[in-house]
C-alpha cells in the first residue's frame, strides 16, 4: 500500500485529487467517468466523505476521507486498500463540503 502526505487546501482541489489518483491506478481517462460523493456520519455528526468512481461496466472504485484524521483512503473494485494519503492542511471549506 502506498503512503503519501498531500497539502490539499479546499474541498476542490480534494475532489480533483481523489477523481485523478482513482483513474491513474486504474489506468482510466480522467473525467471519463461519473463520481459521487455522499456524506458519512457518525451519531448523526458528519465525519468524512464516500467517494465512488464509476468505472466501465459497472465497477466502482471507492475512496473515503476521515476528517478526523484528515486522511484520505483509496480503495479498488475488491475491496482491497490501495493508498493512504495524510492531508497536511485543513480543508478550509470542509462545511461546504459536508
Amino acid at each position: 500500500m502506498v503512503c503519501c502526505q498531500l497539502s490539499i487546501t479546499n474541498s476542490s482541489e480534494l475532489n480533483a485529487y481523489v477523481n485523478e489518483t482513482l483513474c491513474h491506478h486504474n489506468h482510466l481517462k480522467k473525467d471519463a467517468f461519473q463520481m459521487t460523493k455522499r456524506v458519512l456520519t457518525r451519531s448523526g455528526r458528519p465525519c468524512g466523505i464516500f467517494y465512488c468512481l464509476h468505472g466501465p461496466r459497472m465497477v466502482k472504485f471507492t475512496a473515503i476521507w476521515e476528517m478526523e484524521k484528515n486522511q484520505v483512503l483509496f480503495y479498488g473494485p475488491t475491496g482491497e486498500k490501495f493508498q493512504q494519503t495524510k492531508l497536511l492542511d485543513s480543508i478550509a471549506d470542509a462545511d461546504a463540503v459536508l
